[in-house]
């Protein structure tokens, strides 16, 4: 094919894209703050095909080292898998939020062409930063590649300029939530929201001090890792969970508020102390042993509130609801986020078990359910809700058209994922035992655990079920893009613990 010819494909896609954007944007089923938070989920949807992509390609590279060697080395697949990661569910959150403003606060977005400025803003930033983490990857170590190319700050590895933008981004979403808030009217949601989006901005400011000491600058690392990423975000996903709980199954503003607050308060009693387990190893006083020990401990009671709290409204309801497909997928993030933030994060969280599992698989595992449960799960919920209403607010409850699609992506994306965690667990058991136990966290340990067979047969199983978790992402994004169409049934109307049809 000629240069000619491809560039008159791509006029032609160029054009398809125009036009369906046009015709979305005119869509009367959606209000300006939904168009824009469907904006989001798209560059959601799209980096999490990204993160599993580069998930298997650094999977690939645990069994066959030379596979890409010097070409896409495993710490660049890893770092953008991770990367990747974090910023599809912020992208998520985002969305979820300018989802239901309009309707939590029953005014119009204030600041609306703000939010589309920073949407757009934040997205070519998004992808000029991955375009660097690619084709640039590393630089000298010093204040240019700091800037413009890699921090060096595990899971947090954006460049400075990509930083400060993150929290113009942020500020921007803050304002359009409080002086949308201000404006309409306040809520215990409202309030919550509105106070944890002060400390998302807040908080990610601790990852930009630069010192030479590498344990103060893991000191203040670890507070975007962890009071950031799992107490911010915890609370955050507490307010959509909230509104959704509401919306799907008809469940009293009393009653979502009521446990809304008690895992506030529960997450920053003990959350906040409990951040200590990262202190452990990095050359802080030693009292952090217990204190980390004993409140890490605390950390699962609001995550067994909530899984108390979505039984009780199911079960009160008699799982009634309008719209299957993202009410399973808020059990799963019920389940999965006890499971994996809560049992799998105080499996090793106390000091006499974290010295011998720190840093091993066992952290890789933990990661993965924890990730997934949490904050993946909620997000596709609310891809379903958009896809809903997009199609015009139709029938997605029994005898759905292609039903078997969101049934079939939810089971392999949610077997996929705890196989991947089993199989993670198994080959940090293995390190821990052999290159821990046996050998005294020696060099020589590290390497024998490495090529151990145990070690090895956990990442061959965690790469099928890598894929089984690549098929289901797959047709979660087909799905996505085909539910609801043909469909001319109105969905299920929700009010108070009651299902008209």
């Amino acid at each position: 094919m000629t240069l000619q010819a491809y560039q008159e494909k791509a006029a032609v896609c160029w054009a398809g894209c125009k036009q369906r954007h046009a015709d979305f944007m005119a869509n009367p089923h959606l209000t300006g703050g939904q168009k824009l938070a469907v904006h989001y989920f798209t560059v959601a949807m799209v980096l999490f095909m990204a993160q599993l992509l580069f998930g298997l390609l650094a999977g690939l590279q645990f069994i066959f080292p030379s596979f890409l060697y010097e070409i896409l080395d495993f710490n660049v697949n890893r770092m953008v898998h991770i990367n990747a990661m974090v910023v599809w569910m912020l992208y998520g959150f985002l969305g979820s939020v300018y989802w239901f403003l309009e309707d939590e606060s029953g005014v119009e977005i204030v600041g609306l062409k703000w939010g589309q400025l920073a949407f757009w803003v934040l997205t070519g930033a998004v992808a000029l930063v991955v375009l660097v983490y690619l084709f640039i990857q590393i630089g000298a170590g010093n204040d240019t590649s700091l800037w413009l190319i890699n921090e060096g700050r595990e899971y947090i590895e954006a460049p400075r300029w990509a930083d400060i933008g993150i929290v113009a981004v942020v500020l921007t979403f803050f304002y359009n939530v409080a002086a949308t808030f201000a404006k309409g009217k306040w809520s215990g949601i409202a309030g919550v929201l509105t106070l944890d989006l002060v400390a998302l901005a807040g908080l990610y400011l601790a990852g930009m001090f630069y010192v030479t000491n590498i344990s103060v600058d893991q000191y203040w690392w670890w507070w975007v890792i962890h009071l950031w990423v799992e107490a911010t975000w915890e609370v955050l996903v507490g307010c959509i969970m909230a509104w959704s709980l509401m919306k799907l199954l008809g469940v009293r503003r009393q009653v979502v508020q009521t446990w809304l607050y008690i895992e506030v308060a529960l997450m920053f009693g003990s959350g906040i102390l409990g951040l200590g387990h990262h202190y452990f190893w990095i050359g802080t006083p030693e009292y952090w042993f217990s204190i980390g020990g004993f409140f890490s401990a605390l950390e699962p009671i609001p995550l067994v509130a909530m899984v108390v709290h979505s039984i009780y409204d199911s079960g009160v309801h008699k799982f009634k609801n309008s719209n299957h497909p993202a009410l399973a997928w808020i059990i799963a993030h019920t389940f999965g986020n006890f499971l994996g933030a809560g049992v799998w994060g105080f499996m090793h969280t106390l000091p006499q078990i974290n010295l011998y599992t720190h840093g091993t698989q066992w952290s890789a595992s933990h990661g993965h359910l924890a990730f997934f449960g949490a904050y993946a799960t909620i997000n596709i919920a609310f891809f379903y809700l958009a896809a809903q209403q997009a199609r015009g607010n139709v029938w997605m409850g029994g005898d759905l058209i292609n039903g078997w699609r969101w049934k079939a992506a939810a089971i392999l994306l949610n077997l996929g994922v705890l196989g991947m965690t089993v199989a993670l667990l198994i080959a940090g058991y293995e390190q821990s035992f052999i290159e821990r136990a046996v050998e005294g966290s020696t060099w020589a340990g590290y390497f024998a655990a490495q090529n151990h067979p145990w070690f090895m047969q956990a990442m061959v199983w965690r790469m099928v079920f890598g894929l089984m978790t690549a098929v289901g992402g797959g047709l979660l994004f087909w799905d996505l893009l085909e539910i609801g169409k043909g469909e001319q049934r109105p969905a299920a109307v929700i009010a108070g613990g009651t299902v008209a049809e």
